[in-house]
């Protein structure tokens, strides 16, 4: 909103200074700013109501070391994540974006389905919380709209630049180029690295290359499902799940930088994405939200994020790598999401396994997730948070270096 204020003033009365709203990366540096300005001040208040109201964490004894002491501790904490992203987003971002459009309600989707799962948990007093078949419901309903925007909105396009033999290029220094409606997206570490979705169907007749978005919304679905509730199950440990969602959103950051400009994405030799340079501004109050909540949330934690913060930062970082065309690399970026969500399925699947083939079941890990193992092994918590942060800033490094090495 406050884009479009200082528009007005600097285009009709020329303002001093009201220019300046005119560069993503002011507007970027005033919405991280803002960010943890919202975090730190709601973050008090709300803790303050949270503990009036005695909406606190129910723990189950699994055990684990220091696990009691957090009983009582103040949850639903993503309301202090969601309220510093929203806000900055909407005072700095051109809200007529449809990538902005997205992300603003990707994020109130998912922190909603987050919200009233929590709510049920603490407030009603159902350890079970929303039923796992609506909470999927609603990540599946959020995967069809964005992948239906992705797919068929004109406002999504790619820039395609017309080479002298007449062919296209999705990168070349030529300044003749055209706008064009294409799914596609990057293969890490390869050369010449475009996939075109519609090329995987190119050899299966006309109706399978023209409604290719069968395929193509699907993948978006369980990217969003799958990458949501990898966030879920890191939300183990003080400071974990908002430090790792800090660094890969600040990857995120800097993709959406450099593919919505002209200049870097040609150096670099990249697709460049037309508009997608605003999610910039999101991106940094994304990061800003989630290092204003680490304040409180940092061992000993004073409040959690709950689904409603946990929810809507997985969701959050799946739509932001679905726009931004690098949905491949997730697997790198989100590494620890990734390892977190397959020590869960593999300990489930080899107790299963074990128990019907021996008759009792046994178990890979000591406690699933993979954080949890580590606790058992006696490690402190904030070793573990510091060292998986460790490992995912080394991953994020690695999702960078893409850009480049190929």
């Amino acid at each position: 909103m406050l884009y479009y204020l200082f528009d007005f003033l600097h285009r009709h009365y020329n303002v001093p200074g009201t220019g300046v709203f005119q560069y993503t990366s002011f507007r970027a540096a005033m919405a991280v700013v803002t960010s943890l300005i919202i975090a730190q001040l709601f973050g008090k208040q709300l803790i303050a109501i949270l503990r009036r109201r005695q909406i606190g964490e129910t723990v189950r004894d699994l055990g684990l070391q220091g696990q009691l002491e957090k009983k009582g501790t103040p949850t639903m904490g993503g309301l202090i994540i969601l309220l510093a992203i929203l806000v900055p987003t909407l005072l700095f971002a051109k809200l007529d974006n449809i990538y902005v459009i997205l992300m603003l309600l990707s994020t109130v989707w998912l922190g909603l389905i987050g919200f009233v799962d929590d709510y049920i948990k603490v407030v009603k007093k159902d350890k079970e919380g929303l039923a796992g078949r609506f909470k999927m419901l609603g990540q599946i309903g959020l995967g069809l709209t964005v992948g239906w925007v992705l797919f068929f909105s004109h406002d999504v396009t790619v820039r395609q630049y017309l080479l002298a033999n007449g062919q296209i290029s999705a990168v070349d220094a030529s300044r003749v180029y055209q706008d064009v409606k294409l799914m596609i997206t990057t293969i890490p570490f390869a050369k010449n690295n475009e996939l075109n979705y519609g090329d995987l169907f190119a050899t299966a007749g006309d109706f399978f290359n023209e409604y290719y978005a069968f395929f193509y919304i699907p993948i978006v679905i369980f990217i969003i499902t799958a990458v949501s509730n990898g966030a879920n199950i890191t939300d183990g440990l003080d400071g974990l799940a908002a430090g790792t969602s800090a660094i890969i959103g600040t990857t995120l950051g800097i993709f959406a930088f450099v593919s919505g400009n002209a200049v870097l994405a040609d150096y670099l030799d990249i697709m460049f994405i037309p508009n997608v340079g605003e999610l910039t501004i999101f991106c940094t109050a994304f990061v800003g939200a989630c290092v204003g909540f680490l304040w409180y949330n940092s061992y000993p934690a004073q409040v959690f994020m709950g689904d409603t913060g946990s929810l809507a930062i997985g969701g959050i970082i799946a739509v932001l790598s679905l726009i931004v065309r690098k949905e491949l690399l997730i697997p790198v970026l989100c590494g620890i999401f990734l390892v977190e969500n397959l020590s869960v399925i593999l300990q489930v699947s080899y107790f299963k396994y074990t128990k019907k083939k021996y008759g009792e079941g046994r178990r890979l890990l000591r406690m699933s997730p993979l954080h949890h193992h580590y606790q058992k092994l006696g490690y402190h918590e904030s070793k573990i948070v510091s060292r998986f942060w460790i490992v995912g800033i080394m991953l994020a490094v690695l999702t960078l270096v893409t850009l480049k090495l190929r």
